[in-house]
């Protein structure tokens, strides 16, 4: 499928998009400045060449109950491209690993684990240690406080006068 090249419009939708997901077409029609009709067209078209993922909720787990967010630094043992896709198949399994990062640096990886509290992130390092997957060390960074998680991408910043 040819990708279609973006243009102001494109990222101004993008941006509301990403902001409010549950956004009408005719709020989004109007913030982007164009009739509700060619808005659907180019929101559909985004959509169907992979600009657009998906829609979700975002959900405040802290009013679910108590959580414990854990980034954590992974060094392995040997560094080929059977050692990488073996790790990262594994970890991908795991449901507590929310982000993988491969990093250049004094590690590899920089992952983000949600998990109830330390001895359940202690369990799944203990387990990821006993699986074989070519972790030579790791350093973990326990979250006290978040003061802010942003959840869009700034596109704007990113692309300059185009959005």
């Amino acid at each position: 499928m040819n990708t279609p090249k973006l243009d102001r419009i494109d990222l101004k939708i993008l941006a509301q998009l990403q902001k409010s997901g549950r956004i009408t077409n005719v709020e989004l029609a109007d913030a982007v400045g164009l009739s509700p009709s060619p808005c659907l067209t180019r929101v559909k078209r985004l959509e169907q060449a992979g600009y657009i993922t998906g829609y979700g909720a975002q959900i405040n787990l802290h009013k679910l109950g108590e959580f414990l967010t854990v980034f954590t630094e992974v060094t392995l043992q040997d560094h080929r491209s059977p050692d990488f896709a073996r790790f990262e198949a594994k970890i991908r399994t795991v449901d507590e690993i929310i982000e993988c990062h491969l990093v250049s640096g004094g590690y590899d990886y920089l992952l983000k684990f949600v998990t109830p509290g330390v001895s359940h992130y202690q369990t799944l390092i203990e387990y990821l240690l006993e699986s074989n997957i070519g972790i030579e060390k790791y350093f973990s960074y326990i979250v006290i406080k978040s003061p802010f998680i942003k959840t869009h991408y700034p596109i704007q910043g990113l692309f300059g006068e185009k959005a």
